[in-house]
């Protein structure tokens, strides 16, 4: 795996755990998120280049773990408040060889820390902001070309949800037993306004957005391994799947949208429609229905 592609889509998956170990051990979501994301951007400028570490996770949770305790070292220093610095560095495992901090990795997390992304405290904008960024693994700039907004708007944004987040002081744990299925709608409904804006985007010149819709699917997909007996998100993973089967046959090549009867199906996805009817006629017959499945 040494090409950037296979990098990045490492990267990606592994951002979330890291996040959460971090999170777990600080408490601090903000200073947890950006230190994770100046991790990655190393790791993307470096492992092409350098080769991979032996431990992946490991070396972005040593490298972010640094660049947080010589964050706080330098905000305690400012205040003259060294004593506290001790309190406040890492243990000796987020510091240790990268191959001996694997053992904080939780795929768990990566749910706790959706449902974290999209606390109900935070505007649909922000919480699909928040989750790309922090979740997905997606850059500032990134994020920003997706939804064609100027960066330092994005910034902005995303900032303000983590100030959000600090100030509600929700604790980085699972919620309550009777809060998780609204919490959980809550997520789903995220990840279909992000497959949403990229099946026809809202604004822009083109009329899909498949970078977007494939990060929907992968996160949702990332979701559906976390709960596997939830008819809701195998409704919401076979929906994008069935849907997203049609996408090369959508449009022409002046970009203009072709009508389901004219479409040439040979162009239809026949791996995804597969694994759509597969998921959503598994779950039909096990459970309650809900709005994603019907």
């Amino acid at each position: 795996m040494n090409t950037s592609g296979d990098i990045e889509d490492l990267l990606r998956r592994l951002a979330p755990q890291v996040l959460a170990a971090l999170v777990r051990h600080y408490g601090n979501f903000e200073a947890a998120e950006d230190a994770v994301q100046e991790a990655l951007l190393a790791a993307a400028m470096q492992w092409p280049h350098r080769g991979m570490p032996d431990s992946p996770p490991g070396w972005l949770i040593t490298v972010a773990s640094r660049r947080m305790t010589d964050q706080l070292r330098s905000e305690l220093a400012s205040k003259h408040r060294e004593e506290t610095v001790a309190s406040q560095t890492p243990p000796d495992e987020l510091i240790a060889p990268a191959a001996d901090v694997e053992g904080l990795l939780s795929e768990d997390d990566t749910l706790t820390l959706l449902l974290l992304c999209c606390h109900p405290s935070l505007t649909p904008p922000s919480q699909i902001a928040l989750t790309l960024r922090a979740v997905g693994g997606l850059t500032t700039a990134e994020i920003a070309r997706a939804f064609l907004v100027p960066e330092t708007t994005m910034a902005q944004r995303i900032s303000r949800a983590k100030q959000r987040i600090k100030a509600t002081g929700v604790q980085f744990h699972l919620p309550p037993e009777h809060e998780r299925a609204d919490r959980l709608r809550c997520v789903l409904h995220v990840l279909y306004l992000v497959f949403n804006e990229g099946y026809t985007a809202t604004s822009g010149p083109d009329l899909q957005r498949s970078d977007l819709t494939g990060e929907a699917i992968r996160l949702t997909q990332t979701v559906r391994g976390l709960l596997p007996d939830d008819g809701e998100v195998a409704g919401l993973l076979a929906l994008m799947l069935l849907t997203d089967a049609r996408r090369l046959a959508r449009t022409r090549r002046d970009h203009s949208l072709v009508p389901l009867a004219e479409q040439d199906r040979s162009q239809w996805n026949q791996e995804s429609i597969n694994e759509g009817i597969t998921l959503i006629t598994h779950t039909l017959a096990r459970g309650p229905l809900g709005p994603y499945q019907v």
